[in-house]
């Protein structure tokens, strides 16, 4: 099978790792920094310096694969509608192009935006707070709609990202004894890179279709969160200013019910402070 992520930083390049051990697949790769040709070199079969949203240059790298991951992230160089909305623009247009099956996108839960902390599922109508909220959402409808009866379109919503080098504790060392804005009642949903892996590989084996929340099973407050990461580093703990309105992006308790119904089990259903 022929597997083009694109987008290989934190999530894309465990990805290609863990894909690059089994023999029938060949991964290609992209990256829009030259710097890391070599390093994704050895994880890929092949590898393209490009950004996703030229038409031109996105082509040659997907339409030979039977699947395609989109794994990209913003940053401080390019703007979410560059990097999200541009680029699903961009393979919606070229996909048709090409032989692909099957089209992987990880997304996020912050699309849920203000849901004054309440349980919410993949069913549930989004109420985005930004303008990058926006567009998080609009993207994830033009890759649904690459969908029809020969290509099949997953998106999965992450929780916030940890593992190796992204542990709790380098998160929130920075911190650590600091005064932070609101009362930390936010619900946390977290999800571990190896459960990230774990799904989608579980999304490309079993062909999964649609949207599904990933985040693990603890049903912690973001202040419980760091308090607790705070105690078992030996680190200051944080206070709270609840005169000042939080600066948590999005509100909502996320239920993962759906991918367990389809069958996922989580690595690490509990987070690993």
């Amino acid at each position: 099978m022929n597997i083009a992520i694109i987008g290989c930083g934190y999530v894309g390049s465990a990805v290609a790792k863990y894909w690059q051990q089994k023999m029938t697949l060949i991964i290609t790769a992209t990256t829009t920094t030259p710097e890391r040709v070599p390093e994704l070199n050895n994880i890929a079969q092949k590898v393209f310096v490009t950004r996703a949203n030229h038409p031109e240059a996105i082509l040659p790298v997907i339409e030979h694969q039977d699947c395609v991951l989109i794994s990209v992230a913003g940053g401080r160089k390019t703007s979410y509608q560059a990097t999200y909305l541009e680029t699903a623009q961009t393979i919606s247009q070229m996909i048709d192009q090409t032989q692909v099956k099957q089209i992987i996108y990880t997304s996020t839960c912050s699309v849920y935006g203000e849901q004054n902390g309440q349980l919410v599922n993949e069913d549930t109508p989004l109420n985005p707070k930004s303008e990058n909220e926006r567009i998080l959402a609009q993207t994830e409808q033009i890759l649904l709609a690459t969908s029809n009866s020969n290509r099949q379109a997953c998106i999965l919503r992450l929780g916030g990202i940890y593992g190796p080098g992204r542990e709790l504790v380098k998160i929130y060392s920075r911190v650590a004894g600091q005064t932070r804005p609101g009362e930390g009642k936010e619900p946390a949903n977290w999800i571990h890179l190896d459960d990230i892996v774990g799904a989608i590989e579980y999304a490309r084996h079993y062909h999964l279709s649609g949207i599904y929340n990933l985040v693990d099973d603890t049903n912690l407050t973001n202040r419980q969160v760091i308090e607790n990461t705070c105690q078992v580093h030996n680190l200051p703990p944080v206070t709270w200013d609840s005169s000042q309105p939080s600066n948590r992006n999005y509100n909502a308790k996320v239920s993962n019910a759906k991918i367990k119904a389809a069958g996922y089990k989580f690595i690490h259903p509990v987070i690993k402070f």
